[in-house]
């Protein structure tokens, strides 16, 4: 098969492949970006491989980086662009689930494809065009199959986080992993224990937000797979969950944890516990831990609620989209949040510093409680928003509160 009219990514790519051709080495691009562009879908990293080892590489190219030069890789910097050149090799045992203990470089391009995940990503091709599929990856593609290269356990031995990306390209792709792969994957699905968090939440943020993820997490669920990735989430009742992202799914990883979250029956304790098991980012932890109480709440919520959810409205509005709620109620909440007086404490006719100009309180814990009434009070409703006003409430506040 060859490719009559390659995307301009490749022919920008195409001086890289032809130096090191010309140097006498094979020089092929590999992996997502082939398979990508089979499927009209986005390119984003061109990645090649070669026969060149790493120091005949750097020989041939006048800018290079060792990114990752120990397992053969070297990023070429080309007119402002950078390519990472792999350099053909076998691996050793993987110890450790994870990384090969050794690598090692060869010269013939079938050593190397055999040692990928899938037949999808095994795929290389020509700078001109032309496509090498040796373990059928075209016609996989063809089928939408997930299929492993080779044997599925020794793929899965050699890495166990391979299981979580089968799982997340058939949610991507909406693709069905090949029976065998599949049954690899409930057997050796208690390995995924031995991946660190952070590798498994990158795979697991990209299935959520995958057109196919509602089969892909029922799939994590019958296999088995949720029981050994952190959270406990194998005992929650996700029935809502799954069915919600038959109909959508989230825009963006906060969005995709939050409308977890929502579904959950955990507190706000039990949330934060969660997520930092997920390693997940303070702002993500943030934005989900304010949002999900609120959404799950969503008919009761006030003007207080949506105020000090208000810096994470869009979060909201999306999560709500998800959960279906009635899009009667998403505009009631859309207007609602509009109407605000407020919209951040910053806003308020007065500060600390006209507390404590008027003479009405100093710094300390008093001067923080009247400020969070006169905030709730705006928020509310109940107080117009001028310092004259403002002013009389605090003063009143402080009689009252005279520590």
């Amino acid at each position: 098969m060859k490719i009559d009219k390659l995307p301009p990514e490749f022919v920008a790519a195409q001086p890289v492949l032809k130096r090191l051709e010309s140097a006498g080495f094979e020089a092929y691009f590999v992996g997502g970006s082939v398979r990508d562009m089979l499927l009209n879908k986005p390119i984003h990293d061109v990645d090649i491989a070669s026969s060149a080892f790493p120091q005949e590489v750097k020989k041939q190219f006048d800018k290079t980086v060792d990114t990752g030069i120990q397992h053969g890789t070297v990023m070429v910097l080309d007119h402002g662009l950078g390519y990472e050149i792999t350099t053909f090799r076998t691996e050793s045992t993987y110890t450790d689930f994870r990384r090969p203990d050794a690598v090692t470089f060869v010269r013939n391009l079938s050593e190397d494809l055999q040692r990928r995940d899938f037949t999808i990503n095994a795929l290389a091709m020509t700078a001109d065009g032309e496509i090498v599929d040796l373990f059928n990856g075209l016609a996989d593609l063809s089928e939408g199959i997930i299929r492993a290269v080779g044997e599925a356990e020794v793929r899965f031995t050699e890495d166990a986080l391979r299981m979580m990306r089968a799982l997340r390209f058939s949610a991507q792709l909406g693709f069905d992993i090949e029976s065998a792969t599949r049954a690899a994957l409930q057997r050796l699905a208690p390995n995924l224990e031995k991946i660190a968090v952070e590798r498994i939440r990158v795979e697991w943020e990209k299935l959520l937000l995958g057109q196919q993820a509602a089969i892909s997490v029922a799939m994590a669920v019958e296999d088995g797979v949720l029981r050994y990735v952190p959270g406990e989430m194998a005992q929650w009742p996700l029935a809502d969950f799954i069915q919600d992202l038959a109909v959508g799914q989230a825009a963006s990883p906060v969005v995709a944890w939050a409308h977890l979250l929502t579904r959950s029956s955990l507190d706000e304790t039990a949330m934060q516990q969660f997520l930092r098991r997920w390693k997940t980012s303070r702002e993500v932890m943030k934005a989900a831990i304010a949002v999900a109480p609120v959404a799950r709440a969503i008919d009761i919520s006030d003007q207080w609620l949506l105020y000090q959810v208000y810096p994470f409205k869009d979060i909201l509005l999306d999560v709500l989209r998800l959960i279906r709620t009635e899009a009667a109620v998403i505009t009631d909440i859309q207007a609602a949040l509009m109407a605000l007086p407020i919209h951040d404490v910053r806003a308020l006719a007065i500060d600390g510093g006209t507390l404590i100009a008027q003479k009405i309180c100093q710094p300390g814990p008093q001067m923080g409680r009247i400020l969070k009434t006169i905030e709730r009070a705006v928020v509310e409703g109940r107080l117009p928003n001028t310092a004259n006003n403002l002013l009389a409430f605090a003063k009143e506040l402080s009689q009252h509160d005279p520590s």
